[in-house]
């Protein structure tokens, strides 16, 4: 679900912005340019936590632009199949229920939504809901579903959501509170390119620390084709 991960990005630099606060104006822009944005292979990125190195820049000829190279860590949202998520409902209809998963958005179709639930076009909003009225699911309202299914694009990523399986449904229905004693976190990391030394960062580039309110999963990153575990 979420993932840490290693990220490359070319910063595109005009001349009016060559000065002592150059590396700072070229850390904002890769936050401006990466964050919110999506990618087929890594997903949605979520927020830069570290830039690792900014790159000698690299004159455009005829332009007078240059070309930064940053290397930097980012939390990433890159759903699969299989998982239970929990979502926002936005649409109800008779063809089935339109939710958003964070940034991703997700259908769930009449036909995965369980028969004992039928549509009610008569509610205020519509909704679907069991005969006794136990579960009703309308706009706005948060319920958990199963990924059963992704559509990757270049630039963005839809999935498809089913209700057909137990403990889904309305999230409040299947909340369960529990005590948690400890916790264990591990970090996963793409492997810089062989043949290739890291550099030391400029002092402009530290960590960043996340914004309140942020919430975190941590997990296998089995999308990236090299993966090493770092503990």
């Amino acid at each position: 679900m979420f993932y840490h991960i290693s990220l490359e990005h070319e910063i595109l630099l005009h001349p009016r912005y060559f000065g002592p606060n150059l590396l700072n104006t070229v850390k904002q822009k890769l936050f401006t340019e990466v964050e919110g944005t999506c990618t087929g292979k890594y997903g949605f990125v979520i927020a830069v936590t570290t830039i690792d190195n900014i790159g000698a820049g690299v004159i455009q000829p005829g332009r007078g632009f240059v070309l930064y190279p940053v290397k930097y860590k980012a939390i990433v949202f890159r759903p699969f199949k299989g998982e239970v998520v929990d979502a926002v409902v936005t649409q109800v209809n008779k063809v089935g229920l339109f939710t958003e998963i964070g940034p991703m958005s997700c259908f769930i179709s009449r036909h995965s939504i369980p028969s004992e639930m039928e549509f009610d076009p008569n509610s205020n909003p519509p909704c679907y809901k069991t005969m006794d009225e136990d579960i009703v699911i309308q706009q706005d309202d948060e319920i958990r579903l199963k990924i059963v299914g992704t559509r990757v694009d270049k630039n963005d990523i839809f999935a498809i959501g089913s209700l057909m399986d137990d403990y889904l449904a309305s999230a409040a229905a299947t909340t369960v509170t529990v005590t948690v004693t400890a916790v264990s976190v591990t970090a996963f990391a793409v492997p810089e390119p062989s043949g290739e030394q890291a550099l030391e960062g400029p002092s402009c580039c530290g960590p960043r620390a996340h914004r309140p309110g942020s919430q975190l999963r941590w997990g296998p990153a089995p999308f990236a084709d090299h993966v090493t575990q770092v503990r």
